[in-house]
Formats: C-alpha cells, sequence, structure tokens
C-alpha cells in the first residue's frame, strides 16, 4: 500500500505524489486527490474545476509536450506510462527537464506553464488530468509548445520516437531555442488614476495599472471582460472617498457601489480564481474612541464612508488570499491637507485647524511601500495597519509643523475644537482617535517611515524647500 508522500523534482512546483492503493481480490482503490491530506503535506490547493482522460489503445502514443495556463494533477487510471515535463516558464528554471515512471501509485503535481508530455508502457493506458481551469479556444491561444525530439532537453523515452504514435502537430513543435516561454501571472492595480494608484505603479513597474477609463470597478460589464486567470493579485486602490459628500443621498449610493457592491465583486472574483486580493481600508471603520487601534478591533463606524469601508472590509476577509491594508490620513501627489496647509502658509493666510483629532499621516509613497513588501513576502493572510510611524498628533500640530517647515510662525495656526469648526456646516462625523498600532506590520519586517521624515520629504520636492 504504501505511505502518502510529496516529493520535490529538478523543476520548481513540479511534486511527485505517492499515493497508497489498496489492493485485493477484485482489483484495487486510491484516493487520487485528497484535498485535505495532500495539502498538509505540501501540494497547492490548487482548486481543481475540471477532469479530463486520455485513453490510448496501444504501448507507444506519445503526446506533448505542451504547457497550458493552469496547474494540473496528473495520472493514470489504467496502465503504465512514462511522463517527462519540461520547463517553460520565464525564469532560471527555463529548459529543466524531469521524468517519473507513472502507475497507479503515482501522481504529478504541475505548475502553470511547465509542459506536460507522456509514453504509454502498456496497452489500455487511461491517463487523466484534474485541471483548475476550464478548457476553451481563447485559452489554446495562450499554451506553449517544445519538440518531443529537442536534443537539447535529450529526454530517455523507453521507446524510440521513430517507433511511436505521435501526431504531426506535435512533430511540429519548435526546440527549445525557439520556443516563447510563458509569461508569470502579473499583478494588476486598479484605481491607478488615483494618489495612491500612482504611487503603487511606481514601486512595481511590472504590474499593470488601471485607471477608471480602462476598468471602471462600479460597472458590472467590466469584469466579465478580463480574463482573470492572467493574474494573481489584484491590488484595490479604487474608492469612494468623499467623506462629507457620503452623507447626502447621492453620495451614499455612490458610496455603496464604490465600497461595498465594486468590493464584492472584486472578492468573488479573487475567490473563484485563487487570486490575492489587495485592498485598502481606513481609520474611519472605528469611532475613535480608543486611543490606538489594533487589527483585532471590531469596527464601529460612525458615518456613511465608514459604514461603507467596514462592510467592504467584510466582504474582503471571506478572500482566502487577502490583504486588508487599513491606513489613515493618506497624503499623495494630489490635493491633500498638507498641500493646503503649504499653500495657505505661501499666501500668508492664517488658519483655523482642528485640535481634538488625533492620529498620524500616512504619504502614498510608504503606503505603496508596504504593500510592496507584503507581496514580496506574503506573511500571513489577513488585516494589517500601515501609516507613517511616529508621534500622534492632531491636525493642528501637523498644520503647525508645516507652517514651520515653510518658514512661518507655528503660531500663525490657530487651534479650534472640531465642534467650532463644524458648526453650520454639513459635515461627516470624524473618529477622535485615528492612530492604528504597527506591531503586525513590523513584525513581517516593514519599518514604516516617521511620518515627520515623509513630510520633511513632501514639502521639499513639494514646494522646493532645502
Amino acid at each position: 500500500m504504501g505511505e502518502l508522500g510529496v516529493h520535490a523534482t529538478a523543476i520548481p512546483g513540479l511534486l511527485v505524489i505517492d499515493l497508497q492503493v489498496h489492493g485485493d481480490a477484485r482489483g484495487w482503490f486510491k484516493e487520487n486527490w485528497q484535498r485535505e491530506k495532500m495539502t498538509a503535506l505540501g501540494l497547492p490547493d490548487f482548486g481543481p474545476v475540471q477532469n479530463n482522460v486520455s485513453f490510448n489503445p496501444q504501448v507507444g502514443v506519445t503526446r506533448g509536450i505542451h504547457a497550458e495556463p493552469w496547474d494540473k494533477l496528473v495520472s493514470v487510471a489504467t496502465g503504465r506510462a512514462f511522463g517527462a515535463w519540461v520547463d517553460l516558464r520565464e525564469g532560471p528554471s527555463f529548459g529543466a527537464v524531469a521524468t517519473v515512471e507513472l502507475g497507479p501509485e503515482t501522481a504529478v503535481f504541475v505548475p502553470r506553464g511547465v509542459a506536460n508530455s507522456y509514453q504509454t508502457l502498456e496497452p489500455a493506458t487511461a491517463y487523466s488530468y484534474l485541471v483548475n481551469d476550464h478548457w476553451s479556444p481563447q485559452a489554446r491561444a495562450s499554451y506553449t509548445y517544445v519538440n518531443l525530439a529537442d536534443p537539447q532537453l535529450a529526454i530517455a523515452w523507453p521507446i524510440p520516437l521513430a517507433e511511436c504514435e505521435i501526431s504531426d502537430a506535435d512533430r511540429r513543435h519548435p526546440l527549445l531555442a525557439d520556443v516563447v516561454a510563458m509569461p508569470p501571472r502579473r499583478t494588476l492595480i486598479l484605481g491607478a488614476n488615483g494618489q495612491l494608484g500612482r504611487a503603487l505603479a511606481a514601486v512595481l513597474p511590472t504590474a499593470e495599472a488601471w485607471g477608471r477609463d480602462r476598468f471602471d470597478v462600479t460597472d458590472p460589464a467590466a469584469y466579465d471582460a478580463v480574463r482573470w486567470q492572467d493574474y494573481d493579485t489584484i491590488i484595490n486602490a479604487a474608492a469612494y472617498t468623499k467623506v462629507d459628500v457620503a452623507e447626502t443621498p447621492q453620495g451614499r449610493r455612490d458610496a455603496w457601489a464604490a465600497n461595498v457592491t465594486a468590493v464584492g465583486r472584486l472578492a468573488r472574483i479573487a475567490t473563484e480564481h485563487r487570486l490575492t486580493l489587495v485592498h485598502v481600508s481606513s481609520d474611519y471603520v472605528f469611532d475613535g474612541t480608543a486611543e490606538l487601534h489594533d487589527e483585532t478591533e471590531a469596527p464601529s463606524p460612525l458615518g456613511v464612508y465608514g459604514q461603507t469601508k467596514a462592510a467592504g472590509d467584510a466582504l474582503v476577509a471571506t478572500v482566502p488570499r487577502h490583504y486588508l491594508v487599513r491606513t489613515s490620513w493618506v497624503i499623495g501627489d494630489g490635493p491633500n491637507f498638507v498641500a493646503t496647509m503649504a499653500g495657505l502658509a505661501g499666501r500668508g493666510i492664517s488658519p483655523t485647524v482642528v485640535d481634538d483629532q488625533y492620529g498620524r499621516l500616512t504619504f502614498t509613497d510608504e503606503l505603496a511601500r508596504g504593500i510592496a513588501h507584503l507581496l514580496a513576502t506574503r506573511p500571513t493572510y489577513g488585516t494589517y495597519n500601515l501609516t507613517g510611524d511616529g508621534p500622534v498628533q492632531s491636525w493642528a500640530d501637523i498644520a503647525a509643523e508645516v507652517y514651520a517647515l515653510c518658514g512661518r510662525d507655528r503660531a500663525d495656526v490657530t487651534p479650534v475644537s472640531t465642534a467650532t469648526y463644524t458648526a453650520g456646516r454639513q459635515t461627516a462625523p470624524r473618529p477622535e482617535h485615528s492612530a492604528l498600532s504597527l506591531e503586525r506590520i513590523g513584525a513581517t519586517g516593514f519599518a514604516p517611515r516617521p511620518a515627520e521624515e515623509s513630510l520633511r520629504s513632501y514639502l521639499a520636492g513639494w514646494a522646493g524647500l532645502e
């Protein structure tokens, strides 16, 4: 019977599985795919959706070598076969070869982009493919091939190819030197025209970056036009962020459409296609009664915007592979609080600024750097707070610092309470305390830059200050 086991090969990600075959006078039985047991031994939880079987009546039938844009588990149901695999993915292992003889006791997990082939060693061999995507003519256009007889591969076929049954198409496949390697699945940034989207595109130059003109997250038809199988990560930087307007009838509808309904669609896509979903959340999901919020705190939003962000967070949490990145007081290369204060300082205006809301600034380049770190290191999926580090300040404290860096007197900024500042205005409720604990992101090896340092750098670049 043997023990269930999983073994690595010369091709990264290509795994050989020793199966337990239970036999008696009636024949044999095996668990060809057993999710719980096999994933515990290191086999990827690859989410199969289609099973194909190729029946080969005679010895010497030879098929391949084909690389498809999906993962698969291959095995034989009857007979025996010699299996050969060639890595046709972009990267240092391109051209690597692995071979295994397949009987009922052996299966092989083949990752996307690794080419598969086999040669039958017994009559009536049934070769099985369990795959994690549905075949389609469009998918076939993404196949990559290499020639069975390529001398560079030097595959030791048990039966000489000249004596084998091979299709004309397989005989015409290119040599390895002429093969176009299969590119890796890509990262997709949504909301790329926004402040954070632009910062993400700068730190992830190989990612595709789509603005609303290319992909409107609130348009249901947009989702059907994308071949999601070509991606492995979605970063959702698209959001409705007009906090005060969200309290109006139209603003409420728009906020729910972008921050909840659209996020629900992305969560479904990510789950269905086994993608990593990175979603950016906000301090507004809390009521601000706690002075420091960690990742375990339950949401308690005060206004419509916070309610939509909290609802979107709950949907993202259902995705098996997700990073929910919670941030606060975001400053980027567009209109923002710091730019406004610097502009007022330059025009000689002395503003009043609220002094009873507390938090830390987060600059978009730092937020993007932290997201890139999560994707590069892949710590445990879940929620991570990510803001600038350093002391907690009020908006009035930050405004005074901006004035000082712009050469103005700190005293030119007049502190005022939120109640006084908002009197007679239609505004959304704000959390009093917005500071987020940074311990969990720090434990991954990422050290957020102090907000004060980022502020100095931002103003130096923004206003040409030394």
